[in-house]
């Protein structure tokens, strides 16, 4: 077993005319530094000798790395990631040639379905951990060529951005004035992207012919539901390393477009608003970028989600804008997790209370960490804050489930007996006693803390 990122070095350029090939691609990498930047001043397409690069010990240790932290599922040939280093020290010799040869190929994706939040189903593609090493190898040589020609209104799937940027970008322009949004919801975007629109502007960047051939070959490679292979000729797996730089790669033409006409907008991969002074304007921007979308990048909008509307009518990125330039949370938000919430307090779980809230501080601490950017932080917060403990204290509530048991917790807690056997005794559901001040006595703050 692979152990540490030296080692996986040697197994790398370890064995026949390694120390050859390992010069061969020093003086390669030294040559494409310089055909980067003149291609660059330039604007043309860049070196044939990025696979090379791709393939280098330093990249290839890194792309390993970032793998294995990011661990994820199996594809369809069952290998883990803890299994992947095992792989590569007895096939590394074959595995590099079909690379710098440009005959790799990659195997199928297992198709996954989970639901979105707001209901219906999202499709991802799991490739196997070998075909991520690969694209993530790629994406580190591309990325940092790619990246500095996007627009400075793109913040999804970048180093150094948020949506927290978008946001902050997006209260700018409607502090502005600009309080009419062109809200831009692309249907089923990462399963309707055309593969020839998409490899004619990766080509524009780049002509190495075999990283070429073997990124198509990443887009096309078929799907596996149910054990049958579905063949791909459009769309490319939500799951896949590449596939986030790609999306950026294709909608920073829309960018440009935008950028062109003048228009004021924050884009986050594939959720774009325009942010105009007028209703009309904005009727008139969305049949224009409609047209763009179908007929330069066969895209299309999703009608029932896209609309021109005032700021605070429209959801951006879980937020909402209001007219004043203020954030707040968006109620669809805030929707969703309460209802993450009710499922990890469900009271038939037969959990220890302990456990419901190691779990509920999983989910809290990123909820909040995300949704800290809102003006109305504090009071919607504070909401929450409270209803969360009546969530529980109607889960510890339930876990005592008869008098007896129910009487002794809360004379315990400091209940008086009469007060606690009048709880104990209620008609009422566990809900509605969870709210008595009684309870709210028995399981106070000092209670939660302690």
């Amino acid at each position: 077993m692979i152990k540490d990122s030296k080692e996986i070095e040697n197994f790398i350029y370890h064995g026949k005319n390694g120390t050859q090939r390992m010069r061969s691609v020093k003086r390669e990498g030294q040559q494409l530094e310089l055909d980067l930047t003149k291609a660059l001043d330039k604007d043309e397409p860049l070196t044939e000798y990025l696979m090379e690069e791709i393939c280098s010990p330093k990249n290839l240790n890194q792309a390993y790395k970032q793998v294995k932290a990011n661990k994820g599922a199996a594809g369809v040939d069952g290998m883990t990631v803890q299994e992947l280093g095992g792989y590569i020290s007895q096939h590394k010799e074959t595995l590099i040639k079909s690379l710098l040869d440009g005959g790799y190929k990659p195997q199928e994706v297992r198709a996954v379905e989970i639901p979105k939040p707001n209901g219906g189903i999202r499709q991802l593609g799991i490739p196997t951990v070998v075909d991520r090493l690969i694209q993530q190898a790629i994406v580190q040589i591309l990325q940092p060529i790619f990246d500095p020609t996007f627009s400075d209104s793109s913040f999804g799937f970048r180093p150094n951005r948020s949506a927290h940027q978008a946001l902050k970008q997006a209260q700018t322009y409607v502090q502005d004035g600009r309080d009419i949004s062109v809200d831009l919801d692309l249907e089923k975007f990462f399963d309707r992207v055309n593969h020839d629109v998409l490899m004619s502007r990766v080509a524009r960047r780049i002509k190495d012919k075999r990283l070429l051939r073997i990124i198509r070959r990443f887009l096309a490679a078929g799907i596996m539901k149910q054990g049958v292979c579905v063949e791909r000729y459009k769309g490319m797996p939500q799951g896949g390393n590449l596939s986030p730089l790609l999306s950026n790669l294709l909608l920073d033409e829309l960018d440009k477009e935008l950028e062109k006409r003048g228009h004021k907008f924050c884009r986050f991969a594939d959720d774009c608003n325009i942010y105009v002074n007028s209703q009309k304007a904005g009727e008139r921007v969305m049949g224009s970028i409609r047209k763009f979308l179908e007929t330069k990048l066969r895209l299309k909008l999703n009608e029932k989600k896209s609309k021109v509307a005032k700021v605070e009518e429209c959801k951006f990125l879980g937020f909402k804008l209001l007219n004043d330039g203020h954030i707040a949370i968006a109620k669809e938000s805030i929707k969703i997790f309460k209802d993450k919430i009710r499922k990890i307090t469900k009271r038939n779980r037969g959990m220890k209370l302990e456990e419901i809230v190691r779990q509920l501080n999983i989910v809290l601490v990123g909820w909040v960490g995300y949704f800290r950017l809102a003006d109305e932080y504090p009071s919607q917060l504070g909401s929450l804050d409270g209803w969360i403990r009546r969530k529980l204290r109607c889960y510890r509530l339930k876990q005592r489930k008869k008098r007896w048991p129910i009487a002794k917790f809360l004379i315990e807690s400091g209940v008086s007996q009469r007060n606690a056997w009048n709880i104990a005794k209620s008609g009422k559901g566990w809900w509605r006693l969870s709210a008595t001040s009684e309870l709210h006595r028995a399981l106070d703050r000092a209670w939660f803390e302690k």
